[in-house]
């Protein structure tokens, strides 16, 4: 072989390496950059975003026995926006839920949703079953936990029980929520019905079972969770 071919072999043999140099480290930079999409989480949501709230309730959030749009929960949402709050509301509230329920069912919505903040409005159809106070106590501090591991703000909203439950098991029901609201460090508006339950004539304020407001007393409800609500918007 001449001296002239053995340097063009020697030249296409270094062309061919140098071609596979930058075929491998761009199969390189591709895998890499592969495995960081997978493992980088999903962006944080803007300054601009307006953030979501979910309501985890029973019927005193789910407009039982009213017409629709006059519940405190979709007061809610009309006063933040007339305030020039903007925040989205996900009222995940049902009719005859419990505690156990609220818990079953919040690990899905908390990943379908993202909420910024949770709003728990649980427990009263626990005492009216006369259940455990200790697993409602149990299940709230459950709740409030795991809305926090998601990385949400957490208001607790306490329930209190008529007098012929008994002075000292409603004495003790009220006071779990703020036993839970103290010992995980959350919000809470110690009674979601003050000034609805707790005033003379209140019966006014009440529809037939004597359970459920009726639509006027909800501006009220509004009122007592409102100013506790608005500081975790922030």
């Amino acid at each position: 072989m001449t001296k002239k071919a053995m340097t063009g072999t020697m030249a296409a043999r270094r062309a061919a390496l140098w071609h596979c140099t930058v075929l491998a480290l761009a199969c390189c930079a591709l895998a890499s950059t592969a495995v960081r999409a997978q493992g980088t989480p999903s962006p944080a949501l803007s300054p601009t975003t307006p953030p979501l709230v979910l309501v985890l309730g029973d019927s005193l959030s789910a407009e039982y026995g009213l017409a629709r749009g006059k519940g405190w929960v979709a007061l809610l949402e009309h006063k933040l926006a007339a305030d020039k709050r903007p925040a989205t509301i996900v009222n995940a509230s049902i009719s005859g839920d419990t505690t156990s329920g609220g818990r079953s069912r919040l690990p899905a919505l908390l990943k379908r949703h993202r909420p910024q903040v949770v709003v728990i409005e649980l427990g009263g159809n626990d005492a009216l079953r006369g259940l455990p106070l200790k697993m409602t106590s149990d299940n709230l501090t459950a709740l409030v936990r795991s809305s926090r591991e998601a990385g949400a703000k957490v208001l607790l909203l306490g329930m209190q029980m008529p007098p012929n439950y008994g002075r000292q098991y409603g004495a003790d029901f009220a006071a779990l929520y703020g036993k839970v609201a103290a010992a995980e460090k959350v919000s809470l508006v110690p009674f979601m019905l003050k000034g609805v339950g707790d005033v003379p004539n209140s019966e006014a304020l009440f529809q037939a079972d004597r359970i459920h407001p009726l639509a006027q007393a909800h501006p009220i409800i509004l009122s007592n969770v409102l100013p506790v609500l608005v500081p975790l918007l922030r």
